[in-house]
């Protein structure tokens, strides 16, 4: 599931190639904008109704939060987390990532969307602009309530995160001020099943597909961890 303001296609580049190559395919969730998180935990609701066996969920930013609050909240339904770049733990009021949609939610109602792509892109990387300005247009008008909404979204507390049983994979950027590396440290600490890998935004922006490698080869990981748990009590 995308993060805040990206699209189902940046899902598709970032996780596609690494799914496909352990034999399964990516089905990306579209973002509803005007019931964003309803939205996802619906669609997840739709794939693990349709699948035969425990499903892998999976997400970028509010993606990933609402992902794995899912999975705790559907133990039986699920097989492992994809986790990439979360950006805060319980209440995010304080967090880089809900200033940041709160100050573009107010931008956008401001100067309007064409205007605002043109701000973006003049303080972005490019790979990064061309994504944004991409499904900024494809979610307008309601992109703006969307972002609020994400700002103002509950992520997994702590206490959550414990309750996780399945192998999670978890991927941050060292170099991210919106999704701290601290973040996904302690998410990495905190789930009994968990493993953490870490890149850097520009070798992200040079190949997206990195992001899905990296995270299937964190669950991976964790499941060994996990499998190490149980042999040795």
């Amino acid at each position: 599931m995308p993060g805040t303001g990206s699209d189902a296609r940046f899902v598709e580049e970032a996780f596609g190639p690494a799914v496909a190559n352990v034999g399964s395919a990516v089905t990306a969730v579209r973002p509803e904008p005007s019931a964003l998180v309803a939205g996802y935990r619906r669609a997840l609701d739709l794939a693990a109704e349709a699948a035969v066996t425990p499903i892998v969920v999976g997400g970028v930013s509010i993606g990933a939060a609402v992902a794995l609050g899912w999975a705790a909240d559907n133990p039986g339904r699920v097989a492992a987390v994809l986790v990439a770049l979360p950006a805060w733990t319980g209440d995010g009021s304080d967090a880089p990532a809900a200033a940041s949609a709160h100050a573009t939610a107010d931008l956008l109602r401001s100067i309007g969307l064409e205007a605002a792509i043109a701000a973006m892109t003049a303080s972005s990387p490019p790979w990064l602009s061309r994504m944004l300005s991409r499904s900024w247009r494809e979610q307008w008008p309601d992109l703006p309530a969307a972002l609020d909404e994400a700002a103002q979204y509950t992520s997994p507390t702590t206490q959550v995160l414990r309750t996780v049983r399945v192998p999670v994979g978890i991927v941050a950027a060292v170099d991210d001020p919106v999704h701290p590396v601290d973040v996904a440290r302690h998410w990495a600490a905190e789930i009994p099943v968990a493993a953490l890998t870490t890149l850097t935004l520009d070798r992200l922006g040079t190949d997206p597909s990195v992001l899905g490698r990296l995270c299937v080869d964190a669950v991976r990981g964790a499941d060994e961890k996990g499998s190490a748990q149980l042999l040795h009590g």
